[in-house]
């Protein structure tokens, strides 16, 4: 059963980080503040570059951060990194299972991982077989599998310890419209149990589809928070695609010059 969280699942202020090479230093997040109350689904939107799967990797401990601060379902990701990770779950852009590996030894591997005792690891990977459709394939080598196969025994392995707390960083990548429509409805299921969720995702009708609150990342920055409707309603559309234009297509020649084209909106 997931864990309740009170208060904030995620919390984060000031959040910067940069990373240095031949040609200098690259500010990849430049100050950002994000809050993702628990048992909401929040889109992080963005293009490509925009920093999005490097605030993953600093909000799920895989990245220091160079300052700011950062809590994860109650625990401050800096001092407490073994209780957040303890909280969360993480399905990355790419499918990160065993092919060599059957389906139910792959979430074996993930049950003792999360050291749950054996008669409980038999009856959480049989659920989460279950509730994939994975049963019927669930002793063939995960290498015969589709890539919609691979992608829901990923996200079911990302499942077994319960996390209160699941990064989906562009979870249906490369997936037919019917396998993303069947981990939009698994991201449904989990947020009525209580999960909280943070999607990164390239797909706007995803967000606008699962997201209760889209805040949208550019050139380090969230330059635009709110729901779907209210971003629409504040840009005049009925398309978030014009909406995610709008707040990231480069500045002008005359905006260069006079300054940032830019700040936050905030349309709540």
């Amino acid at each position: 059963m997931t864990t309740t969280v009170r208060g904030p699942a995620i919390e984060v202020a000031g959040l910067r980080k940069s990373y240095r090479s031949k040609a200098g230093e690259q500010i990849v997040l430049d100050g950002v503040d994000l809050v993702v109350p628990a048992g909401t689904v929040t889109a992080l939107l963005g293009p490509n570059g925009a920093g999005k799967t490097t605030a993953v990797g600093v909000m799920s401990t895989l990245l220091a951060a160079d300052a700011g601060t950062v809590r994860v379902a109650g625990h401050d990701v800096a001092r407490e990194p073994e209780a957040v990770r303890a909280s969360i779950g993480v399905t990355g852009q790419i499918t990160a299972v065993d092919e060599l590996l059957n389906a139910t030894e792959n979430l074996r591997l993930m049950a003792d991982l999360n050291h749950l005792g054996r008669a409980e690891g038999r009856r959480r990977i049989t659920e989460l077989l279950e509730r994939f459709g994975l049963a019927d394939a669930a002793r063939k080598p995960v290498a015969t599998f589709s890539g919609g196969m691979k992608r829901k025994l990923d996200l079911a392995m990302t499942l077994v310890g319960a996390p209160s707390v699941v990064f989906l960083d562009e979870p249906t990548t490369g997936l037919d419209p019917r396998s993303r429509r069947v981990l939009w409805d698994e991201v449904r299921t989990l947020v009525a149990a209580g999960t909280t969720i943070l999607l990164t995702t390239q797909y706007l009708e995803e967000a606008d589809q699962l997201a209760d609150s889209v805040a949208v990342l550019n050139e380090g920055r969230i330059v635009a928070e709110g729901t779907p409707a209210e971003l629409k309603a504040a840009h005049d559309t009925g398309s978030l695609d014009d909406v995610f234009l709008a707040l990231t297509e480069p500045p002008t020649e005359t905006e260069t010059e006079n300054g940032p084209a830019t700040t936050k909106e905030n349309v709540r």
